[in-house]
């Protein structure tokens, strides 16, 4: 799909990522149907202004994209990329989401992967093809010397590609996952681990989400292709967007689910609403809901003074459920939360409420209502939900944090820290969170708020930007 400028029209400021703004379906009249999606990226072109000339490139993801870039349809300020279904599948779950994600997580299990064969190397070239596709793209709508936004793993290769072709653009580039330790990310074969930073180091400048991320691809660089060269480095840590949570919390539709998630909840043997133990979580390997459900039937079993007082919140929308092992772990989160109805559960009180179908409503809902929020994530490049849940709670929650999510490093002094491996530890951190007094509870979450809103979404996107151009 060309974009809707005219043809001697470059863009000034280009973001180049695998999902774009908007989406399109196809109804059963064979109409096209436009849905626009929200975030930092979306806040922060805005902000920039309709008369600066932006423009973001991104990949046809569906049909009904497809369809859109074979009609010509299109929206101002967006070009959608056709690349074949079947490359975009190999770059996308063979490659980004199988490998590069599973790299920077350190999420493999080495006795038995990675294995990478022949296969990989098929899948690695429809990677590159992916990544050049939007090289040349990007490379033919950007006007002298324009800055370039490029986002993620899902095109590492990007920048360095880009260079080639236009050495005049400044070119950024922002990590949104953690990155790998040397130690880790040399498990990738080494020609491929010399592409991936050789790539990223075409930019002049890299993004990341947290010092310990940036130090971590600094000492790649250093341990592989001999240090930085002329790229800098900067870190810039994206916080919760507090005007918009606020205001979206109080919207009709989550008014509405707040009877329903209070009766699902129910009552103690006070007469009041249970305390509340919340997570919203996608059921990403990463994010490691299985061991928290683990550590609330400890808490069950080794504190039973909290049955009947205490449910457990956990809502664990489906991701990536056209990869086996994401659909056996959700499987596995759903035969947990099972297990523990059936193994305390009685007639008035089902200690999990376990929901997997995505409701944005549903979980400000239960943001509102959390006594304590369980963000305990195997590793994490920052973890928003940890900072939107304090933002928006009525009556003030208790944060349980892993340490080794992102958001640690802004949150630490008002959470409750854990070890996401430790299910006993974790626990113990839910069972110290509930006995937090309710004024120290409602003064802990406002320093936790101030400290998760200090760099909304649109002002992290323009300070790359001007990070970029300075």
């Amino acid at each position: 799909m060309a974009s809707t400028r005219g043809a001697d029209q470059k863009a000034q400021v280009l973001v180049a990522s695998n999902r774009g703004p908007v989406s399109y379906e196809v109804r059963e009249d064979g109409s096209l149907h436009a849905k626009r999606g929200g975030g930092g990226l979306v806040s922060g072109l805005s902000a920039i202004g309709a008369d600066a000339d932006a423009l973001w490139i991104c990949s046809a993801l569906s049909d009904g994209d497809r369809e859109a870039v074979r009609r010509g349809v299109g929206e101002r300020g967006v070009r959608m990329l056709a690349i074949p279904a079947d490359v975009h599948a190999d770059a996308y779950n063979g490659i980004a989401n199988s490998v590069l994600w599973f790299v920077h997580h350190m999420l493999y299990q080495t006795p038995l992967e990675p294995v990478f064969d022949a296969e990989f190397r098929r899948q690695w070239a429809s990677y590159e093809t992916y990544n050049r596709a939007f090289a040349e793209a990007l490379a033919e709508e950007a006007a002298q010397g324009a800055s370039v936004v490029v986002q993620d793993y899902h095109l590492t290769l990007v920048p360095g590609m880009l260079r080639a072709l236009r050495p005049d653009l400044r070119i950024g580039h922002f990590s949104h996952t953690p990155w790998a330790p040397p130690e880790y990310f040399r498990m990738l074969p080494d020609d491929v681990a010399g592409q991936v930073l050789r790539g990223m180091l075409g930019a002049d400048r890299l993004g990341f989400l947290t010092r310990r991320w940036a130090d971590a691809f600094e000492a790649c660089a250093t341990a592989f292709v001999g240090g930085l060269g002329d790229t800098r480095v900067g870190v810039h840590g994206l916080g919760a967007d507090a005007d918009f949570l606020r205001k979206r919390s109080h919207e009709a539709d989550v008014e509405e689910r707040l009877p329903t998630l209070r009766a699902e909840i129910g009552t103690g043997p006070d007469g009041r609403l249970r305390h509340t133990i919340v997570r919203v979580d996608r059921t990403e390997l990463s994010k490691n809901i299985a061991r928290g459900l683990l550590a609330y039937r400890e808490l069950l079993a080794s504190h039973p003074e909290w049955h009947e007082r205490v449910v457990h919140v956990a809502f664990a929308y489906p991701s990536r459920q056209d990869l086996a092992v994401y659909r056996d772990y959700t499987a596995e989160v759903q035969r947990l939360a099972e297990s523990v109805n059936d193994e305390y559960g009685t007639p008035d009180w089902r200690p999990v409420v376990l929901h997997v179908q995505d409701d944005f409503a549903r979980s400000l809902a239960a943001y509102r209502l959390a006594d304590v929020a369980l963000v305990n994530p195997i590793r994490d490049g920052m973890n928003l939900v940890a900072k939107e849940v304090p933002v928006v709670s009525d009556e003030g929650c208790v944060l349980v944090l892993s340490r080794e999510a992102g958001a640690w490093e802004e949150l630490a002094d008002e959470a409750i820290g854990v070890n996401p491996y430790d299910v006993t530890g974790t626990a113990e951190a839910l069972r110290e969170a509930l006995a937090v007094p309710a004024e120290e509870r409602a003064e802990r979450t406002k320093r936790l708020a101030a400290a998760a809103t200090q760099l909304p979404p649109t002002q992290w996107f323009l300070d790359q930007l001007a990070a970029l151009n300075d």
